[in-house]
């Protein structure tokens, strides 16, 4: 993002827990509230009273969930492939009941089975080619397994209310931009079609490509159709 936003933005990239060199020493899942801490203390540590925030993937739920805390202080929200449009099922059984956790613990150190369904689904066209080799690319290492573990399980309680996102970008006149991949079956445009009803201030861009959209051509697609004054 640098080349086309370094000019326009001071830029603070975060690793989130689990991610490159990031720890989670508390023995809690992270929530909402941590988040905006973390938030604060970055504009205050920069001088800031206002920000914008970015989030691809995974990040454009956390993006939300900030919003849902801090939409009087944000000027641009952008999301780019974002997670958190849609409650995914898998995902709230895996994170949300006590069975579904136990599960998904146990597939984490024994996937076998895992992988003779996911290949079974994909036999009798239960899943597309796409989302089979992205969960197949996420879960066919042990340490994978264990980031995506950790990853879904710590952070179950950050799942944003839509509904009221959208009424706080309407009521704050937050400037907002979507970037969808037209390929992308993980998670596709139509998501962003539905979120983006009218009702707040928002343009939905899709591009010719599949989930990986976070790239310095995204980045001036970005800078082009921000508002800027």
């Amino acid at each position: 993002m640098e080349p086309a936003l370094g000019n326009m933005f001071t830029i603070v990239a975060l690793d989130m827990p689990f991610h490159g060199k990031t720890v989670w020493r508390e023995d809690r899942d992270i929530d909402i509230g941590d988040l905006e801490a973390l938030t604060v203390k970055i504009l205050e540590k920069f001088g800031k009273q206002r920000f914008s925030i970015m989030g691809y993937s995974m990040g454009g739920r956390l993006a939300l969930c900030i919003v849902e805390k801090m939409a009087a202080r944000v000027n641009h929200l952008v999301l780019v492939a974002p997670d958190g449009l849609k409650n995914n099922p898998w995902y709230v059984i895996a994170t949300q009941t006590k069975m579904g956790n136990r599960i998904f613990s146990y597939n984490t150190h024994h996937p076998e089975f895992f992988f003779r369904l996911l290949t079974l689904w994909r036999r009798f066209g239960l899943l597309n080619e796409s989302v089979y080799k992205f969960a197949f690319h996420n879960m066919n290492k042990p340490e994978k397994r264990r980031l995506v573990y950790n990853v879904w399980t710590n952070m179950r309680r950050m799942i944003p209310a839509k509904r009221h996102c959208k009424r706080l970008l309407r009521k704050y006149d937050i400037d907002t931009v979507m970037l969808f991949g037209r390929y992308d079956r993980v998670i596709p445009p139509v998501l962003g079609e539905r979120f983006a009803d009218g009702s707040f201030p928002c343009k939905l861009l899709v591009l010719e490509k599949g989930h990986q959209l976070l790239s310095e051509e995204s980045g001036f697609i970005i800078r082009k159709n921000i508002r800027t004054s």
